[in-house]
């Protein structure tokens, strides 16, 4: 019985923490749709275009996926606010099925460019840490899912604060809440749109970096990663900052309860049962539709 119940605490702690890292994928998500009001299909792609600067950063200057996880972040940011400027701002106008077969033809345009550029060929680094444990009263933690976590809240938290406490901060927030009255007091929307999507795939390429360490890097390593981060955006509700924390967290640990208790096979049945009963029984999400 005591067996039984640390088996199923392990399971519950690996989803806390893998949970981290999708929260840091799904706050990219739910700022750029606050933001802009677009759903972002490509969003997995850039989380792969994260992974594969960490892996090229490992293998051509051994530089920790960690570390380049900075690097990851400032060439997304500079990728993300490019995308804004000249392939989003021109289609905003337009009905939202246009907006969403855009950014799936972004998607697909990054994915076979990856395949191009490095081969459909799966890739894995090794870090000197890989198998390193600690443990939690009998709980094994990974060092780098538990370094990812941290990492990953750490940047979530950071961002919350940036919006809440600084004046461009603040900016991005009147921007989501009423883009007409935010020009009208003198912000220009134009910028803060170019900066959200900077910010939020910035977020998704520091999540691909902190997985590159534990999961194997593929031009379409970031497909089920978005998928699950529209689970937890629907179910935080859409658009809410601290929604997306707290249903990545709970989306990690149904996943992995769910793979203790079914199989790893039908893992992601259960989160996607979960966004089928939201979507049925209280489709405004947790939050009540409340904007963060």
């Amino acid at each position: 019985m005591q067996t039984d119940l640390l088996t199923f605490l392990q399971y519950v702690a690996n989803g806390i923490v893998l949970g981290g890292v999708y929260g840091l994928v799904a706050v990219g998500l739910t700022l750029i749709y606050g933001v802009l009001k677009i759903i972002n299909f490509s969003h997995g792609e850039l989380v792969m275009g994260g992974m594969y600067v960490s892996y090229w950063c490992f293998v051509l200057w051994r530089i920790d996926p960690y570390v380049s996880a900075v690097i990851s972040m400032t060439l997304f940011f500079c990728i993300g606010a490019v995308l804004q400027r000249y392939v989003v701002e021109p289609i905003m106008p337009a009905p939202q099925i246009n907006q969403i077969l855009l950014t799936i033809g972004v998607g697909l345009f990054l994915t076979n460019l990856a395949m191009v550029l490095f081969s459909p060929d799966t890739r894995t680094i090794h870090v000197s840490y890989a198998t390193t444990t600690i443990s939690f009263w009998g709980v094994l933690v990974s060092i780098p899912r538990l370094v990812s976590f941290v990492v990953a809240m750490v940047l979530s938290l950071g961002l919350y604060l940036f919006l809440r406490a600084t004046r461009l901060g603040k900016a991005v927030r009147a921007a989501a809440q009423d883009r007409e009255g935010a020009q009208l007091v003198g912000i220009g929307a134009r910028q803060v749109f170019i900066i959200a999507f900077g910010i939020g795939a910035g977020m998704a390429a520091v999540a691909g970096s902190l997985l590159t360490p534990f999961y194997n890097v593929q031009p379409t390593a970031g497909v089920p990663f978005v998928l699950t981060a529209y689970v937890i955006v629907v179910l935080g509700t859409m658009g809410n900052f601290l929604g997306a924390l707290v249903g990545a967290l709970l989306i990690g640990v149904a996943e992995s309860v769910g793979s203790y208790l079914f199989s790893p096979a039908l893992r992601q049945l259960v989160s996607f049962s979960i966004f089928i009963g939201v979507l049925l029984f209280k489709p405004e999400g947790l939050f009540g539709g409340k904007a963060s």
